[in-house]
């Protein structure tokens, strides 16, 4: 994999990789930036949650579990006395919707991504703490 950053203006830059898709980033006005795009602090939550995410639904799919919607929600704490201001914990909460689905098999999926597949669950394991929850809404 390889990735370009372009600078725009301000603090403004776009990003492209090796898929060929862009993604704008930005800092807060605050800090000189317009707000106009992700923080990349922001795109490491996002990939880790969009790694386990993508692996949880492939586990899902092999199970044949019914669910018809799915969500990752990731909440982020970060070490703020001092720099770098790394990750110190990252809590995942698995929201899927369907009918009879069985917990276990969620939960099997979870553990399989969050400690074998994931890689950016792994190398956020190296600074922070992995918490995970899952929630089921019966459809």
């Amino acid at each position: 994999m390889d990735a370009k950053l372009t600078w725009k203006q301000d603090m403004a830059l776009t990003a492209t990789a090796t898929s060929g898709h862009e993604v704008a980033l930005d800092a807060a006005e605050s800090s000189g930036g317009q707000n106009t795009g992700f923080r990349p602090t922001e795109l490491i939550a996002i990939g880790a949650a969009g790694c386990s995410s993508m692996d949880v639904i492939s586990i899902l799919r092999k199970k044949k579990v019914p669910f018809s919607a799915f969500e990752c929600k990731v909440h982020v704490e970060s070490v703020q006395d001092q720099h770098p201001h790394v990750f110190k914990l990252m809590e995942f909460e698995y929201i899927l919707t369907g009918k009879g689905i069985n917990l276990a098999d969620v939960e099997r999926a979870v553990q399989l991504s969050e400690e074998k597949y994931c890689q950016g669950i792994a190398m956020m394991r190296k600074t922070a703490e992995i918490r995970s929850k899952i929630t089921i809404i019966e459809a």
